[in-house]
């Protein structure tokens, strides 16, 4: 599939693949026909992921398949040539499986552990900063650091190297959630959860319930990502009188990804559950901090707020909250993955100029990021389609600088 298709045009495709009518398709997943073909011909918007999901579900695709990812990553002077098949190799590298099969050789030094906290935090500084192609790149010799060190170090030092290891693999996870690489992103979770375990740490533990929860997000696994919520968050509150912060911030978080899970089920009642533990949580710690690169604090919760009314449909919620709030104290990724639900937001509204400006600035601050984020794909790909004759110049730029049209 090319990139160049609206979800409708996606749904279609597939749609007569499975040789359904629309009726029969509608009808699977609760609406009419007529709403179909306003979705299949771009004048009915498909931005809900609760309702994607049930077509996805429909059609026996991924949820992928539907809104157009993976994407494919740019070359840049950050990524350099070697990108995402350079990630997938070193996760698929059978020589992790067990130390068995990767007996070291004997002149194989592990790094420093300051160097491969700090070799961490390039990274993962790197994807805060949405500058994905530089992540991307660098992962796989964090990676391969990492286990080095895990493997070689004994004692209290292997326990540490054990917890970089755990969030090495998260800081892939995340990267790779970005790009739509969700079964890369659930096989760096999954790994990274077993290093956690290896730490005796609940809050590195905790980071990695999260990663695992965004990762079952990903897929559309919205059920199992509640589960885990609500399983992790009782394995970790036994912890909360004895952190510092780091495990607030994990449990927080690991919340905040269960909201997103409920309101895509459309659970009203869970979303508020909890959003409300979640803003406890950052009542507690008071601040917007950033520890073990959560972003979690108070704005990040109405950042939630935000995105899971629009997946509830909840639009005047989303528009009485958005917009004037004030995210410039958190990381780059966040304040723009708030200003393409914003966007959202007015685009539903029918306020088509403050939807483009919207999109427009939050590319001039995270290009990267605008590139591979369905939602602004969809958004642009929508506003061409829908532009009576040529579109807009400054929008006909948008979609060339996305590669969502020729």
């Amino acid at each position: 599939m090319t990139e160049n298709l609206t979800i409708g045009e996606r749904v279609a495709w597939y749609r007569r693949r499975r040789g359904m009518s629309q009726e029969a398709l509608a009808g699977l997943v609760g609406r009419t026909g007529e709403w179909l073909r306003k979705a299949e011909n771009n004048r009915a918007e498909l931005d809900r992921l609760s309702v994607i999901r049930r077509l996805a579900d429909a059609l026996d695709v991924a949820l992928g398949d539907l809104i157009g990812e993976p994407t494919l990553l740019d070359w840049t002077p950050d990524s350099g040539t070697a990108t995402v098949p350079a990630l997938r190799a070193a996760l698929m590298d059978y020589r992790q499986l067990t130390p068995i099969l990767s007996a070291p050789a004997s002149d194989a030094e592990p790094p420093p552990l300051d160097e491969l906290a700090r070799e961490l935090r390039s990274v993962f500084d790197a994807y805060q900063g949405s500058r994905f192609g530089f992540a991307t790149g660098r992962a796989p010799l964090l990676l391969a650091d990492a286990l080095l060190a895990a493997r070689q170090y004994e004692g209290d030092l292997r326990l540490r190297a054990h917890e970089l290891l755990a969030l090495s693999y998260q800081a892939a996870a995340s990267v790779l959630t970005k790009l739509g690489e969700s079964d890369l992103a659930w096989m760096a979770a999954e790994r990274g959860l077993a290093a956690a375990q290896q730490t005796g740490n609940p809050a590195i533990t905790g980071s990695l319930f999260r990663s695992v929860s965004f990762a079952l997000l990903s897929t559309g696994r919205h059920e199992p990502a509640m589960q885990l919520t609500e399983a992790g968050a009782a394995y970790l509150e036994p912890h909360l009188h004895e952190d510092g912060g780091d495990l607030l911030s994990a449990y927080g978080t690991l919340f905040l990804a269960g909201s997103m899970a409920a309101s895509r089920s459309e659970d009203r009642a869970k979303t508020r559950s909890y959003l409300a533990e979640a803003d406890d949580a950052a009542r507690r710690l008071g601040v917007d901090g950033n520890r073990l690169w959560t972003a979690f604090g108070p704005t990040n919760v109405a950042i939630h707020r935000v995105n899971t009314a629009m997946e509830l449909g909840d639009v005047q919620i989303a528009l009485d909250l958005g917009p004037n709030l004030d995210t410039s104290a958190l990381p780059l990724e966040r304040q723009v993955r708030h200003m393409l639900d914003v966007a959202r937001a007015y685009n539903v509204s029918g306020q088509l100029e403050a939807a483009v400006t919207t999109v427009l600035d939050a590319e001039r601050k995270a290009p990267d990021q605008v590139r591979h984020h369905y939602l602004s794909r969809q958004l642009v790909l929508n506003w061409v389609r829908n532009a009576h004759g040529k579109p807009p110049f400054e929008l006909d730029q948008l979609a060339r600088r996305m590669h969502v049209v020729g």
